[in-house]
């Protein structure tokens, strides 16, 4: 991303447009504007911060060009720009005064806009304008090539190492949130030592696990058909304290999950496009995609239409929750056994 590389090198523009869904790259842009735009002292005077769903533009403009305290620069943030969308806002914002500040922004001020938004409205003069003036960020959510790539540097950063098999772990694991994936590198590679090797052992040992990783662990067994084993991870669940009608959604969502996957994928969907349509992480499809290999749609389906009885019995009946996940287990080996 070339505005991350310039922002590490200290080379700034007048003005940013940071957008998109993986909020780990927008908060590391933010955090390397304040560090190298500011000196420590400066930022109590120099550093602002509006929010547009609450002010007028014009307000943060009007900030924008007001010079400095005691330095050389100020560095301006606006959220929830929403008159880059199609969205609607309830405040009344002065668009020529911004499209007039974006054609000759202010020399001494670095304005930032930053959001979470998927997409803008490319159809807008506003939003064509900050395209054209803007040192443009846009956040995706890396890819599964991406991804491993991206985990390989931050490992590389903390002088360490990672193998492939590692990294399926650690996604498996941690899941694919960049923040906790950061965390968990970080915690690795110090336990790995300087110039040492990550090993799938230390991912496996170290990782702090998420109920939906171990749901993830659980259900793989029961596609690989260890029931058993099924039953040690969900018992292990009960222990921690997981309450019996999360741990089945969690399940329920991994099955629907499956089933979409298979269903996209018989249309002809690749797997960006099925990430894409589905809203999840492409790395999250190829696994759906891989489990539901081992069922047919129509298993699939009873399958959902047991979670959905199971639910409806955790909600309606007196049936202790515990026991209607177990008697859950039960029916499904003898559908995975047909």
């Amino acid at each position: 991303m070339d505005v991350l590389k310039e922002l590490k090198s200290s080379r700034f523009r007048s003005l940013y447009l940071l957008y998109g869904p993986e909020q780990y790259f927008i908060e590391e842009a933010r955090k390397l504007l304040i560090q190298k735009a500011l000196n420590e002292n400066e930022t109590e005077l120099n550093l602002t911060s509006f929010d547009m769903t609450e002010v007028p533009v014009d307000i943060a403009i009007e900030e924008a060009e007001t010079l400095p305290f005691f330095g050389d620069r100020k560095l301006v943030f606006i959220q929830n720009p929403l008159f880059f969308t199609a969205e609607k806002t309830k405040i009344d914002h002065d668009l020529k005064k911004l499209e007039q500040y974006l054609t000759d922004p202010s020399p001494f001020t670095i304005l930032v806009f930053q959001a979470q938004f998927d997409k803008l409205d490319e159809r807008k003069k506003i939003t064509k304008l900050i395209k054209k003036q803007a040192g443009v960020l846009e956040a995706k959510r890396p890819a599964e090539r991406e991804l491993a790539a991206w985990i390989k540097s931050k490992a590389a950063e903390e002088n360490s190492l990672i193998g492939e098999s590692a990294i399926h772990q650690l996604l498996a694991i941690a899941g694919f949130n960049l923040t906790v994936l950061s965390m968990e590198i970080a915690k690795l590679a110090l336990h790995a030592g300087v110039g040492n090797e990550i090993t799938e052992e230390d991912v496996v040992k170290l990782t702090a696990r998420t109920l939906e990783s171990d749901i993830f662990r659980l259900v793989d067994r029961i596609v690989t058909g260890n029931i058993q084993e099924a039953f040690r991870i969900y018992y292990d669940l009960i222990r921690l304290n997981e309450e019996p009608l999360k741990i089945l959604a969690v399940i329920a969502s991994q099955f629907r999950l499956m089933y979409q996957v298979k269903e996209l994928m018989k249309k002809g969907y690749g797997q960006q496009q099925i990430a894409s349509q589905l809203k999840v992480h492409p790395f999250r499809v190829k696994i759906a995609g891989g489990q539901g290999q081992t069922f047919s749609e129509k298993q699939l389906s009873a399958i959902i239409q047991m979670l959905a009885e199971c639910d409806y019995e955790m909600k309606s009946s007196s049936m202790e929750k515990k026991m209607i996940i177990e008697m859950f287990f039960f029916r499904l080996q003898s559908i995975i056994k047909k």
